[in-house]
């Protein structure tokens, strides 16, 4: 993937992600219409919007595997100082970035709003704030244009951003979804056709990463930081609880974990002991990335799938992806797995996924909300029936 990165005067990061491919032919192609980026009367643009949490994303998808253009205005340097997203913060900068994100997008893939078959947008689940700043800007355009509408699952999504790089990869196969606020163990059995087999039972892995960055003074964002520092420490040096759920094998918990790195930095402190910073980040992330990994394998094995995938932000992990390749190789499993730019929220893997519904026929109307709480699967909707 090539990305040019742009750092705006408010800290905003704003990026443009193109294949090499797409780069070249580019550069020998002309703008002005749905032409010069190699659209026929067969081929299906959309335009997709992302803006569930804090990345202003627009971007054009052909055929559901061919980005064109993938623009992300990420906040992340603006929330840094508060340790976490604010919510209200990342809907006003949705609200100033939208528009010139989805005008990048239209001019990168050297299309109009005219050459487009159909606008797509994440609808939940998120922040709803930030989920109404999008979801607002397309059905606008839908209304202006009189183009179809497609909600997308923002979950289904980043399972559809395996779609873009590996245009081999067909249902029906296994993902695992790990980012801050899920990880969950899916069987895709279709394109839109979800099983969710396990999910966890408290903290999502990527905000275990986030509390115990924060305990180890690493900070915000924590994957990436403790993915770093974990390439510098021992991983054996403390032995930290991989917890098991008796009534659930593939169900996760990660509490527990966290409370036994916070244990262990408070008994450090009362006896007046240095602790290697290092050291618990790379024994914290083994202990994650081993559940997660037995997990996934043991699922693909059990069930009888060749294919797993990995998606969403915690799969990019270093750690994560290098165990996963091996354990898959030593059991003929084929891995999958997005670059990691892909693994973040983007617009690019909502078009991707919002193809294959408009395949099938599936169009919202202008009534359309943005749905928080949004359930992927009948065991999600169940699990959280009561809260």
């Amino acid at each position: 993937m090539n990305i040019d990165k742009n750092v705006e005067d408010d800290g905003v990061i704003f990026m443009s992600i193109k294949d090499e491919e797409q780069n070249k032919d580019s550069a020998k192609e002309g703008a002005g219409d749905a032409k010069s980026c190699g659209k026929s009367d067969e081929d299906l643009l959309i335009l997709a919007i992302e803006s569930s949490c804090d990345e202003s994303a627009a971007a054009v998808v052909k055929n559901g595997r061919e980005v064109l253009s993938n623009i992300i205005s990420s906040q992340i340097a603006l929330h840094t100082v508060y340790g976490g997203v604010v919510p209200e913060i990342a809907s006003r900068k949705h609200v100033e970035k939208m528009n010139g994100c989805i005008r990048a997008a239209l001019s990168e893939a050297k299309v109009t709003l005219d050459d487009i078959d159909a606008v797509a947008v994440t609808y939940g689940p998120g922040l709803v704030g930030a989920l109404l700043v999008g979801v607002s800007e397309a059905k606008a355009i839908a209304f202006a244009t009189g183009k179809p509408l497609i909600g997308v699952h923002h979950i289904e999504g980043h399972i559809s951003a395996n779609f873009i790089e590996n245009k081999d990869l067909e249902p029906p196969f296994v993902c695992l979804v790990v980012s801050g606020g899920h990880s969950h163990l899916v069987v895709v059995k279709d394109y839109g056709v979800y099983e969710i087999i396990g999910q966890t039972r408290d903290d999502a892995a990527g905000e275990a990463f986030d509390k115990v960055a924060r305990a180890i003074g690493l900070g915000y964002p924590g994957g990436p930081k403790i993915d770093k520092a974990a390439k510098e420490g021992n991983p054996d040096a403390f032995s930290f609880p991989q917890a098991k759920i008796g009534d659930a094998e593939y169900d996760f918990s990660f509490s527990g974990l966290k409370s036994s790195v916070l244990n262990i930095i408070n008994q450090a402190k009362m006896q007046g002991q240095e602790l290697s910073q290092v050291d618990v980040a790379a024994s914290f992330q083994k202990a994650v990335v081993e559940v997660l990994v037995g997990h996934a394998i043991k699922a693909c094995k059990e069930y009888g799938y060749d294919k797993l995938a990995i998606a969403s932000g915690v799969a990019s992990n270093s750690g994560l992806r290098e165990l996963m390749e091996k354990e898959c190789a030593a059991n003929n499993i084929k891995f999958y797995r997005p670059s990691p730019v892909l693994c973040t929220d983007n617009a690019a893997m909502i078009g991707a996924a919002a193809y294959y519904e408009y395949k099938k026929g599936v169009r919202f109307g202008l009534d359309m909300n943005a749905v928080p709480n949004l359930p992927l699967g009948d065991r999600e909707r169940r699990f959280h029936a009561g809260k």
